[in-house]
């Protein structure tokens, strides 16, 4: 058999074949699809009345609301509501209301594993790709497909291998490396392929920081974001309850062809940030000039799991947020809520004065009461700083890792970690 890449050797389980080309088109059977209140039941119930159709396999899917929680309006409690009906209705069990984001809850409960193919109703569903799953997002007409028939057809991708060498300094994280990779590889550099993140770096990374670089590759372009599973992944999925896997078949062959191959260098990355309005217009922030910030925020999937509450922490402890500058923090789901409340991260973010907000997509997903308004400037440590996105189309966006944002929190303007660390 010809040497496979670790996505080859995915979509081959999917499709029921020993091995794919890419190029090649296949239909997968697909283990798990995930949707949220915003594009899931609201979209696709509808079409499945029409057609008089089932769901495939309730056991499969998992629903998950987080862009419109807590509704603050009808038009968001009538969205809310038809997910909570639908669920009910479809006999999904797998119904998770109000726990958080879909892309770190997912993950917490043991769902996603090496080796399955699965979709989600999301442009970060990539997360999954960090246990060693092909997992990727789809939208609503495609997801109608799956949901009746339990299948999608799929291009097979090219593999872009990106490896980092070394260990990353301290105040350096996974949101660095994904914003340095937006800056030097662009917004397509991922060509709607397969990328896998490897090397002695992200072999080090936690769990949730490999979550932050496989959910950001839907910001390089590629359709799969994958890292090779290991003693770290069965480590975190035993906490989940999964029992032992067999992880071995699950890596890419020694000789296996690749479409691009990237080496950086991961101790000599500096804390990166993105400034407006793209998430590849970025700099090394020691080199940005001393920006004022009225919002930090801390959210998102990409950036208040509880790794990244304890990064910001770190830089706050003993620290308050400069005058004039609002402290905003929306940790990813109630799991990380309570852990950081239970280890004192929670009260050090308090005591820096940090306004606790819902567990929910907030903010990055323009939604709800937090919204920035006319001529704010912002570091946050969301995955996106498009126009508009997050507020009005004249508020200033950036993007940082949990370290930089606090640190502009702390100076009252955008300074580079390190420097508030020391």
């Amino acid at each position: 058999m010809n040497a496979q890449t670790l996505a080859q050797k995915l979509v081959a389980r999917a499709a029921g074949l020993p091995s794919v080309r890419p190029g090649e088109i296949v239909t997968c059977k697909v283990d798990l699809a995930m949707m949220h209140d915003s594009g899931g039941p609201r979209r696709v119930r509808p079409h499945l009345e029409r057609l008089g159709a089932r769901v495939w396999d309730p056991d499969k899917i998992v629903v998950v609301t987080d862009h419109y929680v807590p509704a603050h309006d009808e038009d968001s409690r009538n969205i809310v509501r038809i997910a909570r009906d639908w669920v009910r209705e479809a006999g999904v069990s797998r119904f998770h209301d109000m726990e958080g984001i879909c892309h770190v809850v997912v993950p917490q409960h043991g769902y996603i594993r090496p080796g399955m193919f699965a979709v989600g109703g999301d442009s970060h569903s990539p997360t999954g790709g960090a246990f060693g799953a092909y997992m990727f997002g789809i939208g609503a007409t495609e997801m109608l497909g799956v949901l009746v028939t339990g299948e999608i057809w799929l291009k097979v991708p090219h593999t872009i291998r990106i490896e980092w060498r070394g260990q990353l300094s301290a105040g350096v994280s996974a949101k660095d490396m994904m914003l340095f990779l937006c800056g030097r590889l662009g917004m397509d550099g991922g060509q709607y392929q397969a990328i896998e993140y490897a090397g002695e770096a992200v072999r080090a990374l936690s769990m949730q920081e490999r979550m932050t670089l496989s959910n950001m590759t839907a910001e390089l372009g590629a359709q799969a974001g994958l890292i090779a599973p290991d003693a770290t992944t069965l480590a975190w999925l035993a906490d989940a309850g999964v029992p032992q896997l067999d992880i071995a078949p699950w890596h890419t062959d020694d000789g296996a062809g690749l479409l691009a191959e990237h080496v950086f260098d991961a101790a000599g990355l500096a804390p990166q940030v993105a400034c407006p309005h793209n998430p590849a217009n970025t700099n090394a922030a020691a080199d940005l000039p001393r920006t004022r910030v009225d919002i930090a925020y801390i959210g998102a999937c990409t950036g208040a799991k509880l790794d990244d509450l304890r990064m910001a922490a770190q830089v706050l402890r003993g620290h308050r947020a400069a005058p004039g500058v609002r402290l905003m923090v929306a940790p990813a789901s109630a799991r990380d809520q309570a852990a950081a409340r239970a280890d004192g991260t929670l009260a050090v973010l308090e005591a820096a004065g940090a306004e606790l907000l819902p567990n929910a997509c907030g903010a990055c997903a323009g939604y709800g009461a937090h919204r920035f308004g006319e001529d704010t400037v912002a570091i946050s440590t969301t995955a996106r700083n498009f126009k508009g996105r997050m507020g009005a189309d004249s508020s200033q966006v950036y993007l940082g890792s949990p370290y930089t944002v606090a640190a502009a929190a702390v100076a009252g303007h955008i300074v580079d970690p390190r420097e508030v660390l020391a």
